[in-house]
């Protein structure tokens, strides 16, 4: 099933990088969603760490025509509980992170919901311009924030893949923004392993340069491998053919929706029953 106005087109490249032993990374590119998890725990559990995430996601979200908040909150929540049930047959425990995007239907159209946990993060690239949309729930982004560190600093920061936030962890609470679907542009979901390999400029340079979403994404796993493949590497790049609406590639992407308590279809944060603080 699918949109009826929407076209998409997507694919997905994973790789184990040069020194890990095995791939705690796990995707899931399944209309109308799109998912990176990247776990943690080592390598007797990471992986079933980030494969319980996105089980979750395939069970609650995709198959259907749109999504809906409601569906990715119960996603989260049931990623929550299984990532806790692999923590607790472990001695080290377990976690992941999880950075995606849905097809919603928004009261102006369909929308994408763009979500995420942790330091896996969304990029949205148009024409040539690329934009972070997700904001990392990490040590050295909280730095940054709070002005004891330069954004120029944080890549050379030692412990900037320090995360504040991850399913299994005591909060676990998803940000969420709502933007339109927009023609021609191209969506990037990606694990840390991308981006503490590869600038934002290496990033937009090859999504600019690369055809068709199999070639981007093959090819932004060969940068990452080149320039070290220290951690697992994985991309889900998403790319709008029709039914979106359309824009300028220097046009605004959206804004945020407000924040709520209660959790509705306007939130920009998504807490999981019972983990979030």
């Amino acid at each position: 099933m699918a949109h009826p106005s929407i076209r998409l087109t997507s694919a997905v490249a994973t790789d184990v990088g040069l020194v890990r032993r095995a791939n705690e990374d796990s995707a899931l590119a399944e209309w109308p969603v799109f998912v990176v998890a990247d776990g943690m725990g080592g390598y007797e559990a990471g992986d079933r760490a980030s494969a319980a995430v996105i089980d979750a996601f395939r069970e609650h979200v995709a198959g259907g025509d749109v999504a809906s908040v409601g569906q990715v909150r119960a996603a989260l929540a049931a990623a929550g509980s299984a990532v806790d049930a692999v923590a607790a047959s472990t001695d080290r425990g377990a976690g992941s992170t999880v950075a995606g995007i849905a097809l919603v239907e928004d009261e102006e159209g369909p929308a994408w919901l763009v979500f995420n946990v942790g330091d896996s993060r969304v990029y949205r690239h148009h024409g040539i311009e690329l934009e972070q949309l997700t904001v990392d729930h990490s040590l050295g982004q909280e730095l940054v924030e709070s002005g004891e560190l330069r954004q120029e600093e944080l890549a050379t920061y030692a412990r900037r893949n320090v995360i504040t936030r991850a399913i299994g962890a005591p909060d676990s609470t998803a940000d969420s923004w709502l933007l339109p679907v927009v023609n021609g542009e191209r969506l990037l979901i990606c694990s840390d392993g991308l981006t503490s390999e590869v600038s934002d400029e290496g990033i937009r340079a090859t999504l600019t340069m690369s055809g068709r979403p199999e070639s981007a994404a093959a090819a932004l796993v060969q940068r990452a491998l080149q320039a070290g493949g220290r951690d697992n590497v994985t991309v889900v790049v998403v790319d709008v053919l029709a039914g979106g609406i359309d824009e300028q590639s220097d046009a605004t992407t959206g804004v945020p929706s407000l924040a709520h308590e209660e959790v509705d279809e306007d939130s920009t944060t998504i807490p999981v029953p019972g983990r979030g603080r």
